[in-house]
Formats: structure tokens, sequence, C-alpha cells
């Protein structure tokens, strides 16, 4: 057995060095490289490989790579599995990177010859960040996006929230669900199975703040878009213009060979300076929009014409915004002295999450809170969740039935109730009732009191020929004892008292003239 192996072996050596020799008589390769072929032939690369003595096999191989495109692949391949076998890590980790950029077939990492280096840090930094993996984390990110594009749908798609409201509210729910499917993608390492989702969400970098200002400004104080506002998208325009002929025009195998590179070398001096560049710009956006909103709500809190459940609504989006401002300056912070820790890349993203849930949550709940036309009622006991009473009509009521008591003065009627209200409205009675309790937050009969203690103390204060009773029928009493009774739950004091305080209040003044 052994005598016919050396016969084969000598067999093949004489065959080489013929034709090697011919080749060379011939004047078909004239180079010092060809005469060679005998010795350094990608054959004899190949024997030694097979034969398990890749220390020769890997000299072979180098001197073999001057080649086409196909079998330079097969080379590589080579190389990397050789230089794996003799554990040799990094020069294996080396081969791979360049195979990958030539011919990307993650499945080849899995190849049983790379198992003496599965466990060296250079071989599970390549396979860690390559082959696909789903982690818990990876898969709440998934199914938070979800549920913030089916937010998006509900709140898109429901017309009794104010048109402008749900998009602006819908897009900001968006941007958030597309920045966290981002988050998925790379975690999971598909974005290699799909590398044009390569910084997919990046283009929306400097849209939270603006998005979330208009939106709090058009349900808070009723403001039109206009288009000045433009303004605010300047620098999500740029920013796109930027991106487009920059990374997203690409094709996927050149973004797939930039991913390649930034894991063996790392960001690279010049892209580390424009990550930080970007992520400061975007805190400072955040900052100053968080600043913006804040205005708006106190502006909103001063006119209080918002019921006070919607407010606190808007409240809790705000503090969500700002955990989420804080937290993302925080890690800019560290991006800009080094890597960060991972508790500042991973509390920005479950902020952004929990916006996402909470909105959803909102949405499900009570979606005509979106337009601040509706307070944040309780489920549990849903009063008016069946009433039928639809956005629209909701408001032209409001407005009906303040004409009706700041105009037509209807509350100083003696017999007004709710029926007489309802019928004035051309709408059923517990229609009437849903408009006072949501839009005013009192009873019926507070409210009917509200506006008759208002006259009555402007008739107090301006009128000296009525006395007290007759005030109380004016406004719409039956008896000075109600009125009485009314009065001093409102001001703390009753008609009389009043009615001493002012003169109080009017002696200085007179006396004061009386000097000049």
């Amino acid at each position: 057995m052994r005598l016919t192996l050396r016969y084969i072996l000598l067999y093949f050596l004489l065959t080489q060095g013929l034709v090697s020799w011919g080749k060379v008589t011939h004047g078909t390769v004239a180079t010092e490289h060809s005469a060679i072929t005998f010795q350094d032939s990608l054959e004899w690369a190949e024997y030694y490989y097979n034969i398990h003595r890749f220390e020769k096999a890997i000299p072979l191989y180098k001197k073999n790579l001057e080649v086409p495109k196909e079998e330079k692949v097969h080379i590589l391949k080579k190389l990397a599995l050789s230089e794996a076998a003799i554990a040799h890590p990094e020069a294996s980790v080396s081969y791979l990177h360049n195979y990958l950029q030539l011919d990307f077939q993650p499945s080849f990492l899995l190849h049983e010859g790379f198992d003496g280096i599965r466990g060296s840090s250079q071989f599970d930094k390549v396979s860690s960040s390559i082959l696909p993996k789903i982690t818990l984390g990876s898969l709440f990110y998934f199914f938070v996006a979800l549920i913030g594009f089916y937010v998006v749908a509900i709140v898109i798609l429901n017309k009794k929230i104010d048109l402008s409201s749900r998009i602006l509210i819908g897009s900001f729910v968006f941007i958030h669900s597309l920045f966290i499917l981002n988050i998925f993608v790379n975690r999971s390492n598909y974005l290699f199975e799909f590398p044009h989702t390569y910084l997919m969400s990046t283009w929306s970098s400097f849209l939270y703040g603006p998005l979330l200002f208009l939106y709090f400004r058009r349900v808070s104080l009723r403001r039109e878009f206009r288009k000045s506002d433009l303004l605010h998208f300047i620098p999500t325009v740029l920013l796109i213009a930027y991106l487009v002929p920059n990374i997203y025009w690409f094709p996927s195998s050149e973004k797939i060979n930039l991913m390649l590179s930034r894991i063996q070398n790392g960001v690279s001096p010049g892209d580390a300076s424009k990550l930080v560049l970007m992520v400061t710009l975007k805190a400072l956006s955040l900052a100053i929009y968080a600043l913006f909103i804040h205005q708006v709500l106190q502006k909103s809190k001063k006119r209080n014409q918002l019921q006070s459940k919607t407010r606190q609504w808007q409240k809790n989006i705000y503090f969500i915004h700002i955990a989420y401002v804080i937290t993302y300056i925080s890690y800019g912070i560290s991006i800009s002295f080094g890597n960060p820790y991972p508790i500042f890349y991973h509390v920005p993203i479950v902020m952004m999450a929990a916006m996402v849930v909470y909105v959803g949550y909102a949405a499900n709940l009570q979606p005509d809170v979106f337009s601040g036309l509706y307070r944040y009622t309780n489920k549990l006991f849903p009063k008016y969740v069946k009433s039928g009473l639809t956005a629209s009509l909701s408001m032209e009521l409001r407005e009906n039935l303040s004409v009706l008591f700041k105009e037509e003065k209807l509350y100083r009627r003696n017999d007004i109730n709710l029926d007489l209200v309802a019928q004035k409205l051309n709408t059923t009675r517990h229609n009437a009732s849903q408009i006072i309790n949501e839009h005013f937050e009192v009873s019926f009969h507070e409210f009917v009191n509200q506006f008759r203690i208002a006259e009555a103390k402007k008739l107090l204060e301006g009128n000296k020929e009525l006395n007290i009773i007759d005030i109380a029928y004016e406004v719409g009493y039956n008896n000075k004892v109600t009125f009485n009774k009314a009065f001093k739950k409102a001001t703390q004091l009753t008609p009389t008292e009043y009615l001493r305080q002012i003169e109080k209040k009017k002696s200085p003044s007179l006396s004061g003239i009386s000097h000049f």
C-alpha cells in the first residue's frame, strides 16, 4: 500500500515537472514566478491542506492570492481554516474578513474547522456581530415596534381625532417605532441579511422635538399649521440630503463591506467625529424643543381650556419625553468620551419604548384624548362609553351651550333643568349631561350656579338700586335662602358680607379723591 502511494506521488511530481518545463520551453510564460510553479502551485497547497500540513499549505496559498475573484475566494477560505487549525485566531479572522468582503456567506462561520478558535475573543467578535441571533432583549424591541405601528394605524385612521393632531402624533409614534425596529435589526444581526436597513431611522433624528412640539401646540393652543412651521423641518431635510448620496444610495454589497470594515477596524476617526457631531446636534434639538413644549403647556395651563385629565395625559407624555432627553444627553456625553457603558445605550431606547407603549395604551383606552377634546376617562366606570357622541358633535354642542348661557342667559330662568337645556341644544338629556361633565368638569347644578353667582356679583358691585332679594330673582333663584347658600358656597361670603366688603374697598379710594 505504501509503495502504491509512493508511485502515485512520484507520478504527480513528474507530471507537474513536465508540464512546467513544457510551458517554459514554448515561451507561454516567461516569468520567474511561473518557472517555480512546480513547487508553489495551488495543487501543492491543496495537497498539504488535505494531509493537514497547514504550516506548509499557508505560504503556498499566500503565493497564489493574485488570481481571479472566484479562485481568490476559495484560497481565502482555506487560509482562514488553515490558520484556525494551527490556533492562530487573529490571522484566521483577518482572512475571514477578506473572504466575507468578496463573497458574503455568513454560514461559513459555522464550519467545523473554526471549532478550535470559536472561543477566542477575535472569532467571537466576528461571529457575534454577523450571525443572526434572537434574544429576549431583541424580541422585546421587535414587539414594541409592532405595537407602535399598530398604534400609528389606529390613530391615523380614527376620523374622530382632529386631522392635524393625528398626523403629528401618528408621525411621532412612527419614527419611535422605526427607530426601535432598527435596534431589533441591529441587535439580531439581520442588518447583514437586509443591508438596506442600515441607518434606516437616522434620517428622522431631528424630528422628535418638532413633531411633539407642533402636536402639543395644536392640541393645547388650537394653533393651525402654517407655512412658517416648515422651518422646523429644515434640519431633517439637510440630514436627508446628506444621507441619501453618502449612505442610502450605496448598493447592498458596499453597505455590507462598510459594516464589516467597522467590525474589523472599528469606527474611523472621521466617522467618529461625525457620530459625535450627530449625537450632539440631536441632543441639542431635543433639549431646545423640550423647552418649547414646556412653554406651550404653561400657556395652556393659564388659559385653562383643557380638561384636567387631558392635561394630565399630556404631562405624562411630556415627562416620558424629558426622561428620554436626559438619558440621551447622558448617552451623548459618554460618546464624546469614548465607548459608552451599555446602560447609556439602552436606557434612552427603553424610554422610547415606554413612550410607544403609553401612547398605545391611550389609543386603545380613549383615542379622543389625542385631540384634546375629551378628558381621560376611567374605563372601569365607563359612564359615556356608548353615548355615540362624536368629537365634532361634542364641540358643536359645547359651543351652542356657551351661547345659551353667555349670550341668551338661559340660567336666569327659575325653571331651568337638564331637560330644558337638552331641548334648547336639540339633543338628548344624556348628551347634554355629558357635554357639561366632560367639557366643564362640573355637575349641571354647579354649572348653572357658576353663571348665576358670576352675574349676581356684578349686580352687587354695580347696581345700588336692587336689593339682595331682587338680585336673587334676577339671576334665576326662587328665594333668598337658596341664593345665600349658593353664594356663600362660591365666595365664602354671604351676599350682605360681600356687599360690605365692596364698600370697604371703595372707601379708601373716595377719601383719596377728597384730598385733591
